[in-house]
């Protein structure tokens, strides 16, 4: 059964699925759309078309779909969708799409949004990622599954975060971080070496992992060019594995550039 406090404001046109929970003094608008099980604190504004999947938890005082904070925004109807069994705290905020950048803010699945975090018009937030508090994203981002952003981590628009990377607190990222990775810093941010232990927790096996470490050794540590590198680490390793070549595939689409830029000791071979 659904269960709206009185005091919150459900207007008009909004669509609640069955077992949704709206707390006081929250405000959900008209084009609004909640899946089955979600949970809405009190003081929590949703506006805009916004979606949001199944059993859904959303803290007090987060804004859901509001306009793109994006001086070329002219009122268009865009969206923000979100998926299943994500924990969204205190005072985030999703700003909607933009008509130029394909008009949709994506928020994957059982993604953890701690306090304070902002995901920006037209960001692409994959599934299992962890926003620590404060943590930003800008306008046009990609954040693949499974990484990690620490505490008060900034993410420059366009950039592109890969799967299973960790950044850590207070780093400021201005160009992609290579899947598997642990980075940190700030202009220009340091890869410090591969999130073992990270991979290990998600399943991968030490051969898969010693398999990356050594794309990494060849992407980093040699004197080629990342073009030869990757054709490289290609030849030696066919058939390659899926998860390196994952890794290929991502510095091989950047527009940005990758980070490049490594810490001074190499701890590669560390746990």
């Amino acid at each position: 059964m659904t269960q709206i406090h009185p005091t919150a404001v459900v207007e008009p046109g909004a669509e609640l699925d069955e077992e949704v929970s709206i707390g006081a003094y929250s405000v959900i608008g008209s084009k609004v759309r909640i899946g089955r099980g979600s949970s809405i604190s009190s003081h929590v504004h949703i506006e805009g078309n916004t979606t949001l999947g199944r059993e859904n938890k959303v803290f007090p005082f987060t804004c859901l779909g509001t306009s793109p904070q994006d001086i070329g925004y002219k009122d268009e109807p865009n969206r923000l969708e979100i998926g299943d069994r994500n924990i969204i705290r205190e005072h985030c905020d999703f700003n909607i799409g933009t008509t130029k950048g394909g008009a949709v803010t994506r928020v994957g699945s059982k993604n953890y949004i701690m306090a304070y975090s902002h995901i920006a018009h037209d960001s692409q937030i994959g599934n299992e990622v962890i926003f620590t508090n404060a943590a930003t994203v800008a306008g046009h981002t990609v954040v693949e599954d499974c990484a990690i952003l620490s505490a008060f981590v900034a993410v420059h628009q366009f950039v592109r975060v890969g799967a299973y990377s960790m950044v850590g607190a207070a780093s400021v990222v201005t160009q992609d971080v290579p899947p598997y990775s642990r980075v940190i810093g700030s202009r220009p941010a340091t890869i410090m070496d591969v999130n073992a232990i990270g991979l290990r927790r998600r399943g991968f096996s030490p051969q898969v992992v010693q398999q990356i470490k050594e794309a990494y050794k060849t992407l980093f540590w040699s004197n080629l060019n990342t073009r030869e590198a990757l054709e490289l680490i290609e030849k030696s390793m066919a058939p390659c594995p899926a998860e390196v070549q994952r890794l290929i595939d991502f510095f091989r689409s950047s527009r940005r550039g990758v980070i490049k830029k490594t810490a001074d000791k190499w701890i590669l071979g560390s746990e």
